[in-house]
């Protein structure tokens, strides 16, 4: 073989090489951008992940602050106002404890005293249920153990059993939350809730017992 053909073949073997090498190069810069997008890829659903972790924390707090916020407003006078029932007690038993004659006796001094003593003990009630104190007084509703205290018990054949016939003391509630249960005596023996009715049977099918 002369040098010519020689010299013209190297540049081709050269030529081969580089393409080769730059084809292994694209080749493992390729793999190597996969690899990269599959982490990318993997990271951005992990920082997701981590995202919305953070958006369900922050709104479980949001609801549990405003429940707090909420309940901080609705009960915050809840010993206050216990305490004053105590005095709006005192108030009726002054008023219970007057006899008839002396109310009936025209003494203008002493009927304005028992008006007065009536309007505190209102004017007490309505400022309660200003912020959220109702009062209990359940005759002839069904008793409920988590606002009734049972004291006895009345046989009454006339009422279904478990029904709240007499209220001795009422009762004081404040949003969904008892102040002082309401002090009743309830129904005992009265009528049961009337079972389902037996079916009555239909007309006869005279035609169906000529098949039989």
């Amino acid at each position: 073989m002369s040098d010519q053909a020689k010299d013209e073949r190297v540049p081709s073997e050269v030529e081969a090489a580089e393409a080769n090498a730059n084809a292994e190069r694209t080749e493992g810069s390729i793999d190597g951008d996969y690899e990269a997008l599959v982490r990318l890829l993997k990271e951005n659903e992990e920082l997701k992940d981590r995202a919305l972790r953070v958006a369900a924390e922050m709104e479980n707090l949001r609801r549990r602050t405003a429940r707090d916020v909420h309940d901080a407003r609705t009960y915050a006078v809840a010993n206050f106002a216990r305490d004053m029932l105590s005095v709006s007690d005192n108030l009726r038993r002054a008023l219970d404890a007057i006899p008839a004659e002396a109310k009936a006796s025209g003494d203008a001094g002493f009927k304005a005293l028992i008006e007065g003593v009536d309007l505190t003990e209102r004017a007490m009630l309505s400022a309660l249920e200003r912020h959220g104190v109702k009062k209990l007084a359940p005759e002839g509703e069904k008793f409920d153990p988590n606002f009734h205290q049972a004291m006895f018990e009345v046989p009454n054949p006339d009422v279904p059993a478990n029904t709240v016939v007499q209220v001795v003391q009422p009762g004081y509630s404040i949003g969904e939350r008892v102040l002082r249960p309401a002090m009743v005596g309830v129904a005992k023996g009265g009528p049961k809730i009337a079972a389902e009715a037996p079916v009555e049977p239909g007309p006869v099918n005279e035609q169906a017992e000529k098949d039989a």
